[in-house]
């Protein structure tokens, strides 16, 4: 799929996947608001449906509720 270079993407979370609603090549990390490369992309939340940029952010907000 071609990415629009320089682009946030949107993105519909899955379990296991997501799938791309609007191409771009990156996601903003609800957290720290550091953008995340689509290939590094590894952590979400389907209920809330958002990116984080590593573990550690993304069991911060799980806990958090």
């Amino acid at each position: 799929m071609l990415m629009a270079q320089g682009k946030p993407a949107k993105l519909h979370y899955l379990a296991g996947s997501f799938r791309v609603l609007v191409p771009g090549d990156h996601v903003v990390c609800a957290k720290s608001g550091e953008r995340i490369a689509l290939e590094d992309l590894r952590y979400w939340s389907v209920s809330r449906q958002e990116a984080y940029a590593t573990a550690e952010l993304a069991s911060a907000a799980e806990r958090k509720g």
